[in-house]
């Protein structure tokens, strides 16, 4: 689950990036960088393999300043642990982060490598910074040149580009990936999840499947799939500040077993009564979508997976529903057989496990026609029925 933060402001912005780093740490990361753009329009890029604090001390040994900037923390997919696989990427004056999985990255490579590119990580995400700089040299902007990119690749991803010569804006893609952006006063900032931002805003907007946005100091457009200008709601978040942060236990999941009966308590409430769940607050028609169901078809990886197999024996015992419970990236890569009337639950932490966004999609594909998502971050998944955001 890596973590993705940016920033445009008249201030020197690489401590709220570093900052915004440390509140993703419970996702787990093995490396972390940042790149800003300084005054003299020199793109600087530090990056260290363990905790965001090596990276801290490392941007501070170098008086890393600038006012644009992107960050992140890499949990490793495509190839190993390492300074030189570690987030941003950067090609010609392009650096790129990235959440997600590129599949098409290998065709992707051999095209970039005729056109003359030399790779310097094992990466998917690279493909993206050298097709962003491919595009760029045909596109009269940065959105242009990422739209071109996003027509290009095949998978999920959250991405953040930011160009050497145009500090003034970072632009941004979402497919299945999510990116929140940040609403602050003459400065504006995104991420992957807005816990890394509250430490400068409380005012929040979700990009949507297939939006493009271009953020600067003062201003912030975004585009549809179609490539046409929308308005996304802008929400004020009442998260807590120390949501993300170890407080007085030694370690995060240490922290979440003893959060277990307050969660379950703020998950609950408002969506029971002193008799029944109030089967409306899940989501729309959900009254009608539940009442067909005849069987569950779960699908998670790591502690949601095991969290699934509890829940069958609830669903089985309790419900009379018959339940099945697959690790989802078994799941996405076999034949299976879609059971009427079954319900196809998903289950994620942080509302990003590209396998399990990956399952859900091809799930859907082949016929499943209710879905429900259960998350811990209030993500859009277009192609959920039912979404829960505990």
């Amino acid at each position: 689950m890596c973590g993705i933060v940016g920033a445009v402001a008249q201030r020197d912005v690489a401590e709220i990036l570093v900052e915004g780093l440390r509140r993703l740490e419970y996702r787990g990361y093995d490396s972390a960088g940042v790149a800003v753009v300084d005054a003299d329009l020199e793109l600087k890029r530090v990056r260290r393999l363990g905790k965001v604090q090596e990276l801290a001390d490392a941007v501070d040994a170098q008086d890393v300043t600038g006012g644009t900037g992107i960050a992140h923390t890499r949990w490793a997919t495509h190839g190993e642990p390492s300074e030189a696989n570690a987030h941003p990427h950067v090609s010609g004056d392009i650096a790129v982060v990235h959440n997600g999985i590129i599949e098409n990255h290998e065709e992707l490579r051999a095209l970039l490598q005729e056109r003359g590119y030399v790779f310097q990580s094992q990466t998917d995400t690279e493909v993206i910074a050298h097709l962003v700089e491919w595009e760029r040299r045909s596109s009269e902007t940065l959105v242009e040149a990422l739209q071109k990119t996003a027509a290009q690749l095949d998978g999920a991803y959250g991405t953040v580009v930011v160009d050497r010569k145009d500090p003034s804006r970072i632009v941004a893609a979402r497919s299945g990936s999510p990116i929140v952006i940040g609403f602050g006063v003459g400065e504006n900032f995104l991420a992957s999840d807005q816990l890394a931002l509250l430490s400068v805003t409380r005012r929040f907007m979700y990009l949507e499947e297939g939006d493009v946005a271009e953020i600067t100091r003062r201003e912030v457009k975004v585009l549809d799939v179609e490539g046409n200008p929308v308005e996304r709601e802008i929400t004020e978040s009442n998260a807590e500040h120390d949501a993300g942060d170890k407080g007085q236990y030694r370690h995060f999941m240490q922290k979440e077993i003893f959060e277990q009966p307050r969660a379950l308590v703020n998950t609950m409430e408002g969506r029971v009564t002193d008799k029944a769940v109030v089967t409306e607050a899940i989501g729309v028609n959900a009254v009608d979508i539940l009442k067909k169901v005849e069987h569950v078809q779960i699908i998670a990886c790591g502690t949601s997976y095991n969290s699934g197999m509890a829940a069958r024996y609830w669903f089985e015992s309790i419900a009379g529903v018959s339940c099945d419970v697959e690790i989802a990236s078994e799941f996405r890569y076999r034949d299976f057989v879609v059971r009427p009337n079954s319900l196809l639950v998903t289950l994620s932490q942080s509302g990003e496990t590209a396998d399990t966004l990956a399952a859900l999609r091809l799930a859907k594909e082949k016929g499943y026609m209710s879905a429900m998502t259960i998350c811990n971050v209030a993500v859009h998944l277009w192609f959920a029925n039912l979404t829960l955001h505990l």
